[in-house]
């Protein structure tokens, strides 16, 4: 067996039911002050977490400011703002509490909070410069309310240049989580499509994670338990949020499959879905990465399909019963059923608004700004084969 891999993951993580309580007394905070992030949504307040956060910080001797603009694809301009505002405040730290956009924000505002220039100067990929961040970024503490990115377990933040249409992922050691609270009760109050939404993000985290040519057997054991936990526990909480073992299970899974993010790599079916929701970023992630998941994976089964009878046994199926040339494929059949059971058997492209004569500016725009994740896919796609996978899902 050869072996070469790099292993690095910083961040102090707590997780299980209640240990959001443990923020009151933690020894660990990384200062006195923080700038909690949230959605522009109602439902951190309205469930109450948000006061539950500013409580327990105000018991451990913390003063915070809140920012609560992100949206659910976010935007540079907010986080040039959230910046100035933690800035302003002499915040020491950065919370994000909520969903992926949230932490994804906070960890981006960290990192402008301590640096020169513009956002776009540090973003690899695109138009960004690719700078070095000479100032590293503020501490992070994330607090996820949804089982889906594993955006707390990972340095990774996707932001989107409105002006350009790119939605971008990128991160470096100093935006992994100094702390992640992966409390399932606060994944209760997810609705049903949400749920399913989410956990489909994290399943197939795992899935290409696996799938990458840099995976290896760190990344490995996280992403095939995983892709087991969502296959199992997934739909048991599309039907029950309040099921907690379920919505432990899904946890672990969101944050396992960030370990995977932060091991291998994903691969173009993101890179993919970027593009779709920089044009429509009304598009829920899950939801388009779901709708373009089984001409996708049909596609890739078809030229490389080594590792996926690993993934479809994973999922339940008889695998090696089967003809040796129907293996690969017994992966789409469990990614069909799944989809089945968690109600999203409707979700397709044109059910999102996507367009058939989008596909063409969808495909140069996933090359040009994630291209680094087609270097990563087992097998190769260019332009004419992405328009064709993109075609195949109307």
């Amino acid at each position: 067996m050869k072996l070469d891999f790099n292993y690095f993951m910083p961040t102090r993580i707590l997780l299980g039911a209640g240990k959001l309580n443990q923020l009151a007394n933690a020894t660990y905070l990384p200062g006195k002050k923080a700038l909690i992030v949230i959605s522009s949504g109602p439902s951190m307040k309205r469930y109450g977490y948000l006061d539950r956060v500013i409580g327990y910080l105000r018991d451990n001797g913390v003063q915070s400011t809140v920012f609560d603009k992100i949206l659910p694809n976010p935007i540079v301009e907010h986080v040039t703002e959230g910046a100035a505002l933690a800035k302003q405040e002499g915040c020491d730290f950065v919370v994000g509490l909520g969903g992926g956009s949230s932490i994804d924000s906070a960890k981006s505002i960290a990192v402008m909070a301590k640096n020169p220039g513009e956002y776009w100067d540090y973003v690899r990929g695109g138009s960004g410069k690719g700078k070095r961040l000479s100032e590293g970024a503020l501490p992070i503490v994330a607090i996820p309310t949804t089982a889906g990115t594993g955006t707390e377990s990972d340095p990774w933040t996707v932001i989107t240049k409105t002006e350009t249409n790119e939605k971008i992922g990128w991160g470096t050691d100093c935006t992994y989580p100094t702390l992640s609270i992966v409390d399932p009760e606060l994944m209760t109050s997810v609705p049903p499509h949400l749920t399913a939404y989410q956990g489909m993000d994290t399943f197939f985290h795992a899935v290409e994670g696996y799938l990458s040519t840099i995976n290896n057997p760190a990344s490995d054991i996280h992403a095939l338990d995983a892709i087991g936990l969502v296959t199992e526990y997934l739909p048991v909480a599309v039907k029950d949020g309040n099921n907690i073992e379920a919505r432990s299970a899904l946890a672990w899974a969101s944050t396992q499959a960030g370990f995977v993010e932060s091991l291998s790599t994903l691969i173009s079916h993101h890179s993919l879905e970027h593009a779709i929701s920089a044009y429509h970023p009304n598009i829920p992630h899950g939801a388009g990465l779901t709708a373009t998941s089984v001409p996708y994976f049909t596609y890739l089964a078809e030229r490389s399909g080594a590792r996926f009878p690993d993934i479809a046994r994973k999922m339940g199926e008889d695998v090696d019963t089967l003809p040796e040339a129907e293996k690969p494929f017994a992966f789409v059949t469990a990614l069909k059923k799944l989809i089945d059971n968690i109600g999203m058997e409707k979700i397709n492209l044109p059910s999102l608004g996507v367009k058939k004569e989008e596909a063409p500016a969808i495909a140069q725009n996933s090359i040009d700004t994630m291209g680094g994740l087609y270097r990563c896919t087992p097998a190769k796609l260019d332009k004419e084969d992405v328009v064709k996978i993109l075609e195949a899902c109307f």
